[in-house]
């Protein structure tokens, strides 16, 4: 028998509490949690993007300008030079320069499919900065213009969200309520509802919304792989953190994902750390992977499917020795007896709702019982079912309602009879019998007690009243 838990005082005192206000405040840690990322990371990361070491493709050279621009914007565009114009632009669209720019023919060249606020923000201010040195304005030329269904190339972000957002929500839940689950069947549920939600939101964003033109299938099977990635990393960290999965699955997936994705704005526009976290967070993988096979531009998916690869691993990795570690954690706390506050609250909560039922099903004249809901009747109830029969089915005694007036008739054979003899065949023909008062507590005659019975000889009885 293990020792009694000993508690602090804060725990005894929160034990005192309403159970349902337990669970309240042992989950008030999550809209918490949510608020304080939100801002730390949302808020931060957006609240002022600023250019800085914004790769620019200058075909040949131009001193001029790279002093220009050294001077006026010092430390935000670095200059890489080409030989070629076409490596420039091949490279504008995969995403690795932000614009190309070539002074034989004073002409930029910018993808806004890759990334809008690049195409729109780098060439103005690199153009005013030509100006300035008595350049004419250069010429702009769109090499992968963005389709008038997503004006502003945000589509890929948001779709992306869905994706991560259905992901870790699926192996979130399975951390909480499945920890008993073998890895077979948690994986099977990541697998079948990575499948429902990837079908789900690219039906949503493509032929219902309209957001994406095409490319159903493709996608289709770009998030199914990305929602498991995710499904089965959020999974493995499940069984070490337990019920408090939502925090780290929020954290990698969500708050710090996103902002550095670039779907929103480049990795050049962002502070640190969310600039060196796109090279490893799923967020960026996912929307080039996106641009890529809906817009043809960003790098081609190899880097995508590698991350996603590595996630599965280091998934299938932490659930390996996290189960080991959870089971042994799980039988140390079941041989010590020791609760977390959490469980203390759910006992009491459950125990609290189980009175409640109790008590509303009583005042509805109900009682539950191990086998189910039984109807109670109180004495008043049963007085009237006994008097409120009808000529079918009677009262609860049966179909007498009436008190039996004659009580118990006894058999009187014919030798002990006096009196006139009758002729056979007539009226009175058979054994007469004579009325026995019936006792106060008796309501119905009594059919095969042969205690009730005056007669003791050792005949059996007989005629129309024997044995009534």
């Amino acid at each position: 028998m293990p020792a009694p838990q000993q508690h602090g005082a804060y725990r005894r005192w929160y034990s005192t509490l309403h159970p349902s206000l337990q669970l309240i405040g042992l989950q008030l840690w999550m809209p918490l949690f949510f608020i304080v990322g939100f801002c730390l990371c949302y808020v931060f990361a957006f609240h002022a993007p600023h250019p800085h070491d914004v790769p620019i493709a200058l075909v040949g050279s131009d001193p001029t300008l790279v002093a220009a621009v050294q001077k006026a914007l010092p430390g935000e565009f670095v200059f890489h030079t080409y030989d070629s114009l076409a490596a420039a632009k091949r490279d504008v669209i995969a995403g690795s320069m932000a614009v190309a720019y070539d002074p034989a023919t004073n002409e930029f060249f910018k993808a806004s499919a890759h990334q809008f606020q690049v195409a729109s923000l780098v060439p103005a201010t690199l153009s005013a900065v030509l100006t300035g040195i008595g350049v004419a304005t250069p010429k702009i030329t769109e090499l992968a213009p963005l389709p008038a269904w997503d004006e502003y190339g945000t589509v890929p972000m948001y779709v992306m969200l869905a994706w991560c957002i259905g992901g870790y929500m699926v192996a979130m839940f399975i951390g909480i309520m499945g920890g008993p689950l073998r890895h077979r069947t948690r994986m099977t549920v990541i697998v079948v509802g990575g499948l429902v939600i990837s079908l789900i939101t690219n039906t949503l964003a493509g032929p219902v919304v309209g957001a994406i033109h095409g490319h159903w299938i493709q996608l289709v099977l770009i998030a199914w792989g990305w929602i498991v990635a995710i499904g089965l990393a959020v999974n493995g960290l499940s069984y070490f953190v337990g019920r408090f999965i939502a925090a780290p699955a929020m954290i990698c997936f969500v708050f710090l994902s996103m902002p550095s994705s670039g779907g929103a704005y480049p990795k050049w526009f962002m502070p640190e750390p969310f600039a060196w976290l796109n090279n490893v967070v799923v967020g960026s993988s996912m929307v080039d992977m996106i641009k890529h096979q809906i817009y043809g531009v960003g790098p081609g998916p190899a880097r995508g499917l590698i991350t996603m690869g590595c996630y599965a691993a280091v998934g299938l990795v932490l659930m390996y020795f996290g189960k080991k570690w959870w089971e042994r954690r799980r039988i140390r706390a079941i041989v010590t007896g020791r609760t977390t506050m959490f469980q203390d609250a759910n006992t009491a909560n459950r125990e609290f709702l189980g009175k409640e039922r109790d008590a509303e099903l009583e005042r509805h004249g109900l009682e539950s019982t191990e086998t189910g809901t039984l109807s109670v009747l109180s004495d008043d109830d049963w007085e009237d079912a006994r008097v409120g029969g009808d000529v079918f089915t009677g009262g609860r005694d049966g179909l007498e309602t009436e008190t039996t007036p004659t009580g118990r008739i006894p058999v009187v054979r014919t030798g002990d009879r006096t009196g006139p003899v009758q002729r056979p065949g007539g009226a009175g023909t058979g054994p007469r019998t004579r009325p026995v008062p019936r006792t106060e507590g008796s309501r119905a005659p009594a059919r095969s007690d042969t205690s009730a019975r005056v007669d003791a000889g050792d005949e059996p009885p007989h005629g129309r009243h024997a044995d009534r």
